[in-house]
């Protein structure tokens, strides 16, 4: 009885132990070529990457309503749209949570915030949770950096917009400037990945 009871107790550990190390897919790498999407937009409309026919790329932001990380970006990430558009790289922004979970984050709330803020971006919603496990991501907000070629978007950075969330003038390094800065001038990007610093993903 007792080596039934030890088997039994050694069963459950190694089953333990294998929830925890057993990793899910852990969504694009740097290099990879990222699948294109249709989400619908605050507007209304559905939006896709290949609508953006004279872009270079993308910067592809998930963000939310509720984070108190996404908000404090909310001016950085328009300011990104702002100046980079224009030269071929425009923020796509994705709302990847649940919104049963965090109703603040719906499509009415969402087209609240963009009109408040004034975003400039197209703010989309993930219905069904398909897109941000793709991606990987796992944060509020969480950056990939794409660049279009014949083979299609690559991911050229992955991670956090910046190194200081909490204080935008004191920031000291700007990851996903420097990355398009570098994929505009040709030049490798030295940061390609960092690690994202927000909320979870609600799910």
């Amino acid at each position: 009885m007792k080596t039934t009871q030890k088997l039994l107790t050694l069963f459950v550990l190694v089953l333990t132990i294998s929830a925890f190390t057993i990793k899910p897919k852990e969504g694009y790498k740097i290099g990879d070529i990222a699948t294109d999407f249709k989400l619908e937009n605050i507007d209304g409309s559905m939006v896709s990457l290949s609508d953006f026919n004279e872009a270079k790329g993308f910067i592809v932001t998930f963000t939310c309503n509720t984070c108190p990380y996404a908000v404090a970006y909310e001016d950085r990430i328009e300011a990104l749209n702002k100046k980079y558009a224009s030269k071929g790289y425009p923020v796509i922004a994705i709302m990847p949570n649940n919104t049963d979970v965090k109703p603040g984050d719906n499509m009415e709330a969402m087209q609240k915030r963009a009109k408040e803020k004034g975003f400039t971006f197209p703010y989309l919603i993930d219905k069904g949770q398909k897109i941000y496990p793709q991606y990987g991501a796992t944060k509020t907000p969480h950056v990939y950096v794409l660049q279009k070629t014949k083979k299609g978007n690559i991911v050229k950075y992955i991670g956090a917009i910046d190194d200081n969330f909490q204080d935008a003038n004191a920031v000291k390094t700007r990851y996903v400037e420097d990355a398009v800065n570098a994929l505009l001038s040709g030049n490798e990007i030295k940061v390609k990945e960092t690690k994202a610093i927000g909320c979870t993903i609600k799910v």
